[in-house]
């Protein structure tokens, strides 16, 4: 192994390298001998998430004094990713009072200032300022060039993180209004606001959010749906007590029996789904014809069998079969991939994934032919030419690609009979 090989893994962002290459024993903390700053930084510069988390599972050293007097985690909080930030600090023991005062005050001028105000101060230089929007299908970012120097509008989720790490339990409010600055509920500080206030698990925090969703702002509304729901789910790791488990229902279903506001409507049953019983149920069914296509698309999840029922009643089944026939693909999407995957083999369950083997959608078509197959219908053999090609390499879930080859097995051995 050479000094170049990491390097050339961390320039490249090939994570796996580079933790094969730590458990070598490489110093984690080498300089890129171009840019002469720790392989850290470079990943930092990259808004790399992946190669950071190798780097630091390695122990690399974020708190490391560089020539210019910064560190590796204060270049982080000016490059204004959440995700690079949080994965800086995920030990915050390691940060003397000294070090979390710094970041937390660096976080808050970045905040105030605004992103483009902050790099021209910083380039000196008076624009022209480029925007783009960046991220992925969980969340974006707004990222500006001002003067050469780039970061990320992510500052108000950055301080959100900070605060949780060191110990500072900031105001409901305080943390709400850094979501709703933006006023998009996609953006990586919503979400982090989202989960951040969901972490606290607390009566405070949940009569926050319950009057939260009697405002007459949509967008405190969305947010309160989405806070809800995930205190109601209990927290995500590591696992403890939940202590709202069953006191959804008693806010979410009148509230989603009056809500007007389709995007707050599909986040109010998107929380739903948490829940379970025959109310429920019987209000999925009631949105049926619902105007919007989102809210008819969330339909299935509201009738998810409970834990003491194997299947759904016969009306909440129909009312899927509906949904399967929807003049909207993502609906039909939807209603397939609960078809596909339901328990029962009641009859029409075949017959309504038969009818969607000619989709326009091909994740439809494989949820369909998968469907047929597990309900052991023959017709499966045949819908799989209408699948089209696809990339083995590629494709996330063979197990569904692969379900004929399984009813072919199946019916080989009922052919054979025993013995």
């Amino acid at each position: 192994m050479t000094i170049h090989e990491l390097v050339a893994a961390v320039r490249n962002g090939d994570a796996d390298g580079v933790r094969r290459l730590l458990d070598d024993d490489t110093d984690p903390d080498m300089l890129d001998p171009d840019a002469g700053v720790p392989l850290l930084c470079v990943a930092v510069a990259a808004y790399d998430e992946k190669v950071v988390d190798a780097l630091i599972d390695g122990r690399a050293d974020s708190l490391a004094l560089l020539s210019d007097g910064s560190t590796p985690v204060q270049r982080a909080v000016d490059g204004g990713s959440i995700e690079i930030v949080s994965a800086l600090t995920s030990d915050p023991v390691r940060f003397p009072e000294s070090a979390r005062r710094e970041l937390l005050e660096r976080a808050r001028r970045w905040a105030g200032a605004g992103v483009a105000a902050e790099l021209g101060r910083l380039s000196g230089a008076r624009g022209p300022v480029d925007r783009a929007v960046v991220g992925d299908r969980y969340s974006v970012y707004e990222q500006f060039t001002v003067g050469g120097l780039t970061a990320r509008d992510g500052h108000d989720g950055i301080l959100t993180v900070l605060e949780a790490r060191f110990g500072v339990r900031a105001p409901f409010e305080e943390v709400l209004a850094r979501a709703l600055v933006r006023g998009n509920p996609d953006h990586a500080v919503w979400s982090q606001a989202v989960c951040t206030l969901s972490g606290r698990m607390d009566e405070e925090t949940w009569a926050a959010a319950v009057a939260l969703s009697r405002s007459g702002d949509r967008l405190r509304r969305l947010f309160a749906a989405e806070l809800l729901m995930l205190l109601v789910l209990g927290p995500p790791w590591p696992p403890g007590p939940e202590p709202f488990e069953g006191r959804g229902t008693e806010v979410l279903l009148p509230w989603a029996r009056e809500e007007r506001d389709p995007e707050v409507l599909r986040a109010v049953l998107n929380a739903l789904t948490e829940e379970q019983g025959p109310e429920i149920e019987a209000l999925g069914r009631s949105y049926l014809t619902h105007p919007d296509a989102g809210v008819r698309r969330t339909l299935p999840h509201t009738l998810e069998r409970a834990e003491t029922r194997l299947v759904v009643r016969p009306e909440s089944l129909r009312t899927v079969f509906a949904l399967a026939r929807d003049h909207d693909a993502g609906v039909r999407s939807a209603a397939c991939a609960w078809l596909a995957e339901y328990p029962g083999h009641d009859p029409g369950i075949a017959d309504a994934l038969a009818g969607l083997v000619h989709d326009e959608d091909q994740v439809t078509r494989i949820h369909a032919v998968f469907g047929l197959a597990y309900q052991d219908d023959p017709r499966c053999v045949a819908a799989e030419r209408h699948i089209g090609p696809v990339d083995f390499d590629t494709w996330s879930d063979t197990w569904l690609l692969r379900a004929v080859e399984r009813y072919r097995e199946r019916a080989a051995r009922r052919a054979a009979g025993p013995g």
